[in-house]
Formats: C-alpha cells, sequence, structure tokens
C-alpha cells in the first residue's frame, strides 16, 4: 500500500481507503462479510476508513468500532460525519455548535474512541452562520475530540474561500480536508474547487470514484441491468440517471484502454483519480473481499502518458474558463 499526507498536515493515509455509506448491516451473513472486508484491508495496508454518525442510524459507526478495536489505535485512521438528523429534535440535525459538540459524542460513544482523526461537516448548513460552526470544530481539536476537521461537496469554491478568510481572522485550527464526489464521469471540482485546494493546502478524498458502478463496466449499452446489481434496487435511482448511451459508449471505449494495460475498468477508473497530486485518499466501497482486492490494485497501476491522453479525449471534459474580450 502507498500513503499520502492529507493535504499539508501530517496524517498519512493509504491511497485506497473504505467507505461504510453502502454497507449491509442486515443480517449475520451481510455483518460477517462487511467484517472480512475490513479486517483484509488492513491487512494489506488499508488505514483510513470513512464513517459518519447517519449511516445505518449510527450502527455503522458502532459496527466499525467493534472490529477496529482489535488493532493499535496508532495504526489506523477513523473519519466521521455530522448534519443529518439523529432524532426528531429541532437541533439533532445541521451544523450549529449544539449539535455538532453533541454529535462528537454520540459518535465517540459509537466508535468506543477517544478522539476521530478526521471529523467533516457531512453538508452544508444554511441556517448556521459559518463562524459558529469554524469555531466549534476548531475548538473540538483544542479539546482533542477530534484531530483534523473537514467538508464536503456541498461547500463550493466561494464557500472555501470563505472559509478559510474566517480562519485566519479568529486564528482557528485549518481545515484540512474536503470530501466531493469525483470521478472520470463527473469532475466538477476540477473548475475551480480543485484550484482552492491545492492553494490553501486542502487535502481532497473523493467518494463515489466509479460513479455508482458505472465506472465498473457491467453496464452495457443495449443490455438489460445486471441481476442483483445498484441499478435494480437502488432506492434514490441516483446510478439509473447515469446510465446514459453518451456515458456507457465511453465506458466501452475507456475498457478497451484498460484491456490494454492487462487490467480492468474499476481499476483504471481508481488509478486514473489517483494521478491527481491533490488526491489524498479515493473513498472506496466493497460488498466482498474480491471487489476490494480488485480495488487495491489500482495503487499499482501506472497510467502511461500515451493512455492518459487517449482518456481525456475519451471523456471530452473542458475546464471552464470565462474569458472576457
Amino acid at each position: 500500500m502507498k500513503y499520502r499526507n492529507v493535504g499539508k498536515s501530517g496524517l498519512k493515509v493509504s491511497e485506497i481507503s473504505v467507505g461504510s455509506w453502502m454497507t449491509a448491516l442486515q443480517g449475520q451473513e451481510a455483518q460477517k462479510t462487511a467484517e472480512e472486508v475490513i479486517r483484509r484491508a488492513y491487512e494489506r495496508g488499508v488505514n483510513f476508513f470513512d464513517c459518519a454518525d447517519a449511516y445505518s442510524g449510527g450502527e455503522a459507526e458502532k459496527f466499525l468500532g467493534r472490529v477496529l478495536k482489535d488493532y493499535p489505535r496508532s495504526s489506523y485512521v477513523i473519519s466521521s460525519k455530522a448534519f443529518f438528523p439523529t432524532g426528531a429534535g429541532v437541533n439533532e440535525r445541521g451544523l450549529s455548535r449544539k449539535h455538532i459538540i453533541e454529535n462528537v459524542d454520540r459518535s465517540l460513544k459509537n466508535l468506543g474512541l477517544d478522539y476521530i482523526d478526521l471529523y467533516y461537516c457531512h453538508r452544508f448548513d444554511t441556517e448556521t452562520p459559518m463562524e459558529e460552526t469554524l469555531r466549534t470544530l476548531s475548538d473540538l481539536v483544542s479539546q482533542g475530540k477530534i484531530l483534523y476537521y473537514g467538508v464536503s461537496e456541498e461547500w463550493s469554491a466561494a464557500r472555501l474561500e470563505k472559509a478559510e478568510a474566517i480562519i485566519d481572522r479568529y486564528n482557528l485550527y485549518p481545515l484540512t480536508v474536503i470530501q466531493p464526489q469525483y470521478n472520470m464521469i463527473d469532475r466538477y471540482i476540477e473548475h475551480d474547487i480543485m484550484g482552492v485546494c491545492e492553494a490553501h493546502g486542502i487535502g481532497i478524498t473523493p467518494f463515489s470514484p466509479l460513479a455508482q458502478g458505472l465506472l465498473t463496466g457491467k453496464y452495457k449499452k443495449g443490455e438489460p441491468l445486471p441481476a442483483g446489481s445498484r441499478a435494480t434496487h437502488q432506492a434514490d435511482k441516483q446510478i439509473n440517471a447515469l446510465l446514459t448511451d453518451e456515458n456507457l459508449s465511453k465506458v466501452a471505449e475507456l475498457e478497451k484502454i484498460a484491456a490494454d494495460l492487462g487490467t480492468n475498468m474499476s481499476v483504471l477508473a481508481l488509478a486514473w483519480i489517483l494521478t491527481k497530486p491533490c488526491i489524498s485518499s479515493v473513498i472506496t466501497g466493497a460488498s466482498k473481499v474480491s471487489q476490494l482486492e480488485n480495488n487495491l490494485a489500482a495503487t499499482d497501476l501506472v497510467i502511461p502518458s500515451s493512455a492518459l491522453t487517449q482518456i481525456e479525449k475519451i471523456l471530452g471534459f473542458t475546464r471552464f474558463e470565462r474569458h472576457v474580450g
């Protein structure tokens, strides 16, 4: 496994990390498989495990904490998040000082830990002053309950710049990391967010690197949806909206490049993200050990410059720039 610093901080995380968003915990067999994935990941050098208070209503944190307690605390990095409702009360949501402090304590209890390494704002809260949120997070660093803090994809470049100004004004602990969606198909952070992160030394730990499964190559144009795939049962149908003829054609062309490199589409998609120096770790999901092992292969794939040029041509991405005159 290879490791990278989270932004300009001294914290090092594995290039491939394991997330808990889609982890199935219903039933003993599902929990057994999920535990096997986490333990194999740890054995293979993964040291970063991403979670959130909202995942499975807190059960994901409890599960992750139970599994990782068998290993030295210094050997792994855990993240969690706050924003979504954790109860019916009017203050049991958002990014107010009250909710963040109460939620950190709740997550620490769920995880069975004394501190959380990375703590994210799961979304942006339009009803709470940014100063209140940032000062609270900085206070939690001072108290040792969290070590670093970050934000999510809803924090635009303008919001990140405003946050940096507030941090500078009050001499707060720095904003260390951002967790946006990012993959070959969805590259919105390249327009301006990535540049802001590079300028301020903010690390990027993207989620959905395989575009909900589109970039695995299992969905084919003109063919039925694979039985049991996410597109057949996902409640919010995010993947279904991505299954356009244009996207499926791009994936078909990308698969040819993957084959020429002696690998598969998933590995190529993950390795492509890792070509970006500002990426600290790619958050992946795995419903079985074989998927995890495949994901881990991305750290060893070196994509030649000629292949990168071909990939860019296929993707057809153009960074937005406004020119006057």
